[in-house]
């Protein structure tokens, strides 16, 4: 059976979509973007939005067969992870106060 999406351009869901289809909340969302531990996103215009596929390659991260498996990777939690690589020229205010 063909796929019916085949030729359309890519899908973009806003964030309260987006987490809708994860099934989480909006604001878990909104702060994964902030601690760099959620899925990719993208600005237009000032607004975010996210590929459909960029969605499931992060849930898709977690994904494990038992409680045993260490499985491929982890989607880590919604909260500030050490040693996270922070996007250019950013650094958390702790770590330039520690630097000073």
């Amino acid at each position: 059976m063909p796929d019916p999406t085949a030729g359309l351009p890519p899908r973009f869901l806003r964030t309260p979509e987006a987490a809708r289809y994860l099934g989480l909340s909006g604001r878990t969302l909104e702060k994964h973007r902030t601690y760099g531990t959620g899925p990719t996103y993208r600005k237009i215009g000032g607004r975010v939005v996210y590929a459909l596929e960029d969605l499931k390659a992060w849930a898709d991260r977690g994904t494990k067969t038992s409680t045993a498996d260490p499985g491929q990777g982890t989607v880590l939690p919604a909260k500030r992870h050490s040693g996270l690589v922070r996007y250019a020229g950013y650094e958390p205010p702790a770590q330039r106060s520690r630097r000073a």
